[in-house]
């Protein structure tokens, strides 16, 4: 089998730790067993030829297990789509790696900027939320879409001087010179009605150690002292000679604020932001996030982020896989829907064409199962396993009261 499919990434693993995780089982399985003895016998012979040696097991590691690649990280952080090449299909993920699109829908909190602009940095600053109103958030809609000016975040991959930019952050060394912004595109940006509402599940970032707060001062870069941009459509509209924004700076944190944040602790819930974005590749979410907060006078920084869409792959179209399907569905089921997707692209329904595919497989053979319903609803693989267990319980509580009656 070769060619490009999608699989849905969980949230807090990388995407290689997730694409190995992939990787190891379709490895196991025996739709790819022959391929893979194939390549290993003739890598082997190859390098017998060439050598006049036997090829250890270390030689042979690469051609031992499916070959296999993605098109486009996804953080730690983030969730959604991620697309896999297999076999010959890994040479066209360079089709991934720039020039698609891509849709993100992301929720954060105001009320605090922080080094890597998510939850996993540390915190920069705390700003006002009072002033905020939905009204003036709507705005952004119009403010940041077109041809944006965005500056990447410390906390990248991108490389300065050969080294990439996390590392000098969790070095706390500084930067050789300023990151230079890059142009983006975003192509759309919806605001969700249930922005800075505060019935959500999210704690408020809290000041960390000492040596944490020393470390983000060592910075000479950070989110904070971005330049905030508008986008190159919106100040043609408008009549503004900069794309430059001219915002004040964001409202100070006020005492009686402050007061009411300690006060609640954990319990307190700054107002969320929640949008959906149409993005060029190469766009950050995380400076978006913060470059919203920003222009509202406030701050902000990511708490969610999950890719819904890139290029044709979608979750909303339902032709993403989840790894569930290759490992709690049998190896007939999936299989068969795998080489259709990898045949017709896209187009195909991967949900409807595994529950076609559950019903055509024998049930003898069927190992395990999962319910029609990917999306998580419904029973599944652990209230199954639940089952089981009450279903032990009841059988040794019978044999107790068998040796009771006795």
């Amino acid at each position: 089998m070769n060619g490009i499919f999608a699989i849905e990434k969980p949230s807090g693993i990388t995407s290689n730790q997730f694409m190995l995780k992939l990787q190891h089982a379709l490895t196991k399985s025996q739709v790819f067993s022959k391929e893979i003895q194939r390549a290993t016998a003739e890598r082997k012979q190859q390098y017998e030829k060439e050598t006049g040696k036997k090829a250890s097991k270390r030689k042979l590691r690469k051609v031992s297990k499916v070959k296999m690649g993605h098109g486009g990280t996804l953080d730690p952080l983030a969730s959604g789509v991620l697309v896999i090449g297999i076999g010959t299909g890994t040479k066209k993920l360079a089709n991934y790696l720039s020039g698609t699109i891509k849709v993100y829908e992301s929720e954060a909190l105001f009320g605090v900027s922080t080094t890597s602009g998510d939850v996993e940095g540390e915190i920069l600053s705390q700003s006002s939320v009072r002033h905020l109103n939905f009204d003036d958030l709507k705005t952004v809609e119009e403010k940041f879409v077109g041809q944006l000016k965005q500056t990447p975040p410390i906390y990248a991959a991108l490389k300065m001087d050969g080294k990439p930019l996390h590392e000098y952050a969790r070095e706390g060394k500084p930067l050789p010179r300023a990151i230079e912004p890059r142009q983006v595109t975003i192509y759309d940006l919806k605001v969700f009605p249930d922005s800075l509402k505060r019935d959500h599940d999210y704690p408020l970032l809290r000041p960390t150690t000492e040596e944490a707060v020393d470390t983000v001062k060592n910075l000479n870069a950070n989110m904070l002292n971005d330049v905030l941009y508008f986008s190159k459509e919106y100040t043609e509209k408008h009549g503004l000679d900069s794309e430059v924004a001219k915002v004040e700076e964001p409202f100070p944190l006020s005492e009686q604020e402050e007061q009411e944040i300690q006060k609640e602790g954990n319990s307190y819930r700054a107002p969320k932001l929640h949008f959906k974005a149409n993005v060029s590749s190469g766009t950050y979410i995380r400076s978006l996030v913060s470059d919203i907060g920003k222009s509202m006078r406030s701050s902000c920084y990511m708490v969610k982020l999950i890719r819904l869409q890139q290029q044709d792959w979608s979750l909303e179209r339902n032709n993403v896989f989840q790894l569930r399907d290759f490992t709690d569905r049998d190896e007939k089921v999936w299989s068969k829907v795998l080489e259709k997707v990898l045949d017709e692209g896209a187009t195909v329904d991967v949900i409807e064409e595994l529950k076609k595919a559950e019903k055509e497989v024998p049930s003898d053979v069927k190992e395990s199962t999962i319910p029609d319903d990917q999306s998580g609803n419904g029973a599944s693989t652990e209230s199954t396993e639940t089952a089981n267990v009450e279903e032990q319980h009841n059988a040794l509580k019978r044999k107790i009261e068998q040796v009771q009656e006795r």
